[in-house]
């Protein structure tokens, strides 16, 4: 059964909504539990990811196991990426920090090994932002599926490879899982 924003939304508004406020460098992250959460990160120096970087960004999002994606894009100096927590084994949500490090963790270490170098690929800092509402989680997606067309990479959101999105999202076909 496909999932439509709002369903989706509500499935993980039933749960606790125990509050998490935590600050890291300059920005502070609030996680509601259970809400969706829209996420921007960008590379260190706004250096250019090739497209190998790209395929290996794009697959560590997917396959993050403490997060369940909905959406996604892998930018030529960004990603945005929509997700919910998972719990873990004591059925706490995993804390924002903790997905975020795993998931540039990860990832730089395979980028650099890929590309054979060293040093930081990912910002310290990332921006992210609740989804209180089915209304607000439909528009976030749709601006990530739409950003490559926007920043004309792409005439259309299935014509960009680093773009995905959930089957119930995803427009015009776009890397749409089912």
């Amino acid at each position: 059964m496909a999932r439509t924003p709002s369903s989706a939304f509500k499935s993980m508004s039933n749960m606790s909504l125990k509050q998490k406020y935590k600050y890291r460098r300059r920005l502070p992250h609030l996680q509601a539990d259970n809400k969706p959460i829209f996420v921007t990160f960008r590379t260190f120096g706004r250096w250019i990811l090739p497209s190998a970087a790209r395929d290996i960004i794009f697959d560590c999002c997917r396959k993050e196991p403490r997060i369940r994606p909905f959406a996604l894009v892998v930018m030529p100096d960004h990603v945005h990426v929509i997700f919910a927590p998972t719990r873990d084994a004591a059925g706490h949500n995993y804390a924002l920090p903790e997905i975020m490090q795993s998931l540039k963790s990860s990832s730089a270490h395979k980028i650099n090994k890929l590309l054979g170098r060293r040093g930081p690929v990912w910002d310290e800092e990332f921006f992210d932002h609740a989804i209180r509402s089915p209304e607000a989680l439909a528009g976030k997606i749709e601006y990530v599926l739409f950003n490559p067309v926007q920043n004309r990479l792409a005439a259309r959101p299935s014509e960009y490879r680093w773009a995905w999105a959930e089957i119930a999202f995803a427009d015009e076909g776009v890397r749409a899982t089912p």
